[in-house]
């Protein structure tokens, strides 16, 4: 890690020369190699790649520089000119490599062939594919023998929409439904509550739709860092006159001011657009009360003057309104501006402001989703848009801000334990076989398989699984007790260095990359946060002879672990990827329809969203009120003064648990990622100085010990109450029952933690 330390504010506008800067200096240190700069032209393009980062919608009229900040450390990670090969591991025992941090693993660079864990030596060494497929499959088939239940296949959320369809036929084949993927770690809460309120499990916003609303309602999410492209629709918007509320924590500068990097003149004249109109700093997890503070403004501007609620729209369309008007009408004040951390004014002018608009969106993050009441905070939202009619109308709607690349199209095409989302009677017809039929097992539920030594073998298509989810300690001691863990990977990270009893590194084509198969160079497909379908070409040549195609790792593990079956056209499918898409598209013909000629229309092709037609697949067929079980979490941080909120983040130097470097340029933090930002009354009040080093320690019902040492405090801008560190980092402090209820997702945006003073401030860094 870095040695030399710094704090200090930052004053600039997100994008700006400061992107600029970013880039050069990540270019240089990531030792991107000559092919990147040409790869650049072609992200997310048409007739390119789609970037490997997030997953924000690609244009059909793209800028010429269509990629962001994130999206080229994204690109110069990938086509690196460093390789973690064979000398590599002969070099470096695995257990010496767990001292390593995030960024230095994945800076080792590309793995280029694939390994075989020694445990005897403690090292990584060099097998051949056929082997690997060998053992890999005898050891499948041995467990399968026993309980096919007793194996996980785990999916990130980059891989194709081709990969994910056969990685998803694969794990039923074999007799199970466990395939967690990322969605189960961010969105699934998203997928959980939409479909019970409005009748599909994604949002009802295209594109075009920013170019036509009056206000966007922006909540927990930060595009400055995490989808940096969206900008340019935020400050297009902004420029417009559109309205931009947004209730956030902390003040994100991408959500407060841009400078875009794509244009020469804001370049050269200095000039900003301001992108939020109003900014409230919502206490962590205090949605739920502010959205309906907003609401009961609502039903009391009604009552006041009428002309508010879209009286036509919620006759004909909703369900449930009578429930939920009497809850909010009920709440008092003071209950929800404690609950919130804003006032009643900031609700009633929030609420003012949505009532003037004719069209509105309402668009998230994680900073809704990562909640225990995380399902409960979405359909809440869903209330506030329905009752002015905002969903399904041109410029209006739902807008859930995928994470990563493809993690809602794996869902489309089947990665999910949830067999009431996959069609299995189709399965069963194209493929012969009984698929099974029991609920599989989530993220949250493998963790726990993997604690108790009921999984005895884990299977991840990319990702960093042990180091993204909680309860991290427990996990890398439970890990080696499994008899088979196989990753797919392009490099190097920390879920590699716990292994079962027999292990295996398989590395695997990047997406950038050209994949040449005999016939012929293969496009792959994925689908965007906006629920449309692009195909994506990759262009760099592949950085090692050694390297197999996903589909084909895929496809040769099912050989091996599977029993043949002449319907199953394994081989055709890695050799040709558009049998691939044939077969989805007989799976899926609703939506892939002529897959294979419109994945290359511009812009992508739409999948169906029968609530932006205001078809409602709900158990009423029709949009459906739900009222709030309570305003936040059971856990009462106002009546526990040593309680706070623990946020946890990612810094503007990463994406997901890659870690591009050490510089959190918008929050002023250089040289570390072992901070922890708290409110300065905060400070006072726990006796903590700024630059004092601290302990987090977690609060949770089990009496466990769950804490994170050796942070240094820095006095920030966030609500009382509340603290705010990184992620993956504090992942050790979240338990594995601290959770969305009724979609399992981790709720590591409001952790209660203790802040425990550790030594006074440290010498050696500079502050302004």
């Amino acid at each position: 890690m870095p040695s030399k330390i710094r704090i200090a504010r930052y004053t600039a506008p997100a994008g700006g020369w400061g992107s600029v800067r970013s880039l050069l200096t990540n270019a240089i240190a990531s030792r991107a190699r000559l092919a990147t700069m040409a790869a650049l032209r072609q992200q997310n393009k048409p007739k390119g790649f789609s970037c490997v980062s997030c997953a924000w919608a690609k244009p059909a009229a793209p800028h010429a520089a269509e990629f962001c900040e994130n999206g080229a450390k994204a690109t110069f990670w990938e086509l690196t000119s460093r390789r973690a090969g064979p000398e590599f591991f002969a070099q470096h025992h695995v257990t010496a490599l767990r001292a390593w941090d995030d960024h230095h693993l994945e800076a080792a660079g590309r793995l280029t062939h694939p390994m075989r864990f020694n445990h005897a030596q403690d090292v990584y060494e060099t097998v051949s594919w056929e082997r690997a497929f060998e053992e890999i499959g005898r050891t499948l088939q041995d467990i399968r023998k026993d309980d096919p239940k007793k194996v996980v296949f785990y999916a990130s959320g980059r891989a194709s929409l081709e990969t994910s369809y056969m990685y998803q036929l694969l794990a039923r084949l074999y007799g199970n439904n466990n395939l967690p993927d990322s969605s189960n770690m961010c969105h699934e809460a998203t997928s959980v509550a939409l479909p019970e309120v409005i009748g599909q499990p994604v949002g009802s916003v295209r594109l075009k739709d920013f170019k036509h609303a009056d206000a966007l309602f922006f909540f927990g999410q930060n595009p400055g860092s995490n989808s940096p492209r969206m900008l340019h629709e935020l400050q297009a918007a902004a420029k417009r006159g559109c309205t931009i509320v947004t209730f956030n924590p902390l003040r994100e500068r991408g959500l407060e001011r841009f400078t875009n990097p794509q244009s020469p003149f804001e370049m050269l004249t200095g000039s900003e657009t301001e992108i939020s109109h109003r900014y409230y700093q919502v206490r962590a997890g205090g949605d739920i009360a502010a959205l309906t503070g907003m609401c009961k403004a609502l039903f009391d501007l009604e009552g006041r003057s009428g002309g508010v609620l879209d009286h036509a729209f919620l006759a004909e369309h909703c369900h449930g309104l009578d429930a939920f008007r009497d809850f909010c009408v009920e709440q008092s004040w003071s209950v929800l501006e404690t609950e919130s951390g804003l006032s009643r004014a900031d609700m009633e002018e929030a609420a003012a402001i949505y009532a003037r608009s004719n069209t509105v969106m309402g668009i998230y993050g994680m900073g809704l989703t990562q909640h225990k009441l995380g399902v409960v905070t979405v359909q809440t939202l869903v209330n506030f848009l329905l009752l002015r009619g905002n969903i399904g109308r041109t410029g209006a709607g739902i807008c859930p801000v995928r994470g990563h690349s493809n993690v809602q199209g794996q869902r489309t095409v089947g990665i999910s334990e949830k067999p009431k989302l996959v069609p299995l009677d189709r399965l069963a017809e194209l493929y012969g076989f009984d698929p099974p039929r029991e609920e599989g097992l989530a993220t949250v539920d493998a963790c726990r398989g993997i604690i108790s030594g009921s999984v005895l073998a884990f299977l991840g298509l990319g990702g960093n699984f042990l180091r993204a989810v909680p309860e991290t300690g427990p996990m890398e001691l439970a890990w080696p007790q499994m008899r088979l863990t196989v990753q797919v990977a392009t490099k190097l990270n920390r879920s590699h260095l716990f292994n079962g009893q027999v292990a295996y590194l398989l590395p695997c084509l990047g997406r950038l990359e050209t994949d040449q198969q005999d016939s012929g160079p293969q496009s792959v497909t994925i689908e965007d946060t906006m629920s449309c379908i692009h195909a994506s070409n990759g262009h760099a040549r592949p950085i090692s002879p050694h390297l197999l195609s996903e589909p084909k790792i895929v496809a040769e593990i099912a050989k091996a672990s599977l029993p043949p079956n002449a319907r199953v056209p394994w081989d055709e499918w890695a050799g040709d990827y558009s049998r691939a898409r044939d077969a989805i598209e007989r799976t899926y013909p609703d939506i892939f329809g002529d897959f294979n000629r419109r994945m290359w229309q511009a812009g992508g092709f739409e999948k169906p969203l029968p609530a932006r037609e205001r078809i409602w697949k709900t158990n009423t067929g029709k949009a459906n009120f739900r009222v709030p079980k309570a305003l936040s979490a059971s856990f009462d941080t106002g009546k526990r003064r040593d309680v706070l909120r623990l946020i946890t983040l990612r810094s503007n130097d990463q994406f997901n648990t890659t870690i591009y470097g050490y510089h959190d340029r918008f929050r002023g933090v250089q040289g570390t990622r072992m901070v922890v930002f708290l409110n300065a009354a905060d400070m006072q009040r726990l006796a903590i100085a700024e630059g004092d080093t601290v302990t987090i320690e977690s609060v949770s019902t089990d009496n466990l010990r769950r804490s994170l040492s050796g942070l240094r405090a820095i006095s920030y801008d966030i609500p009382t109450g509340c603290c705010g560190a990184y992620y993956p980092e504090c992942n050790v402090l979240i338990p594995l029952d601290q959770h969305a209820e009724g979609s399992k997702v981790p709720a590591a945006k409001s952790v209660p933690v203790r802040i425990i003073p550790e030594a006074p401030a440290l010498g050696g860094v500079a502050a302004e």
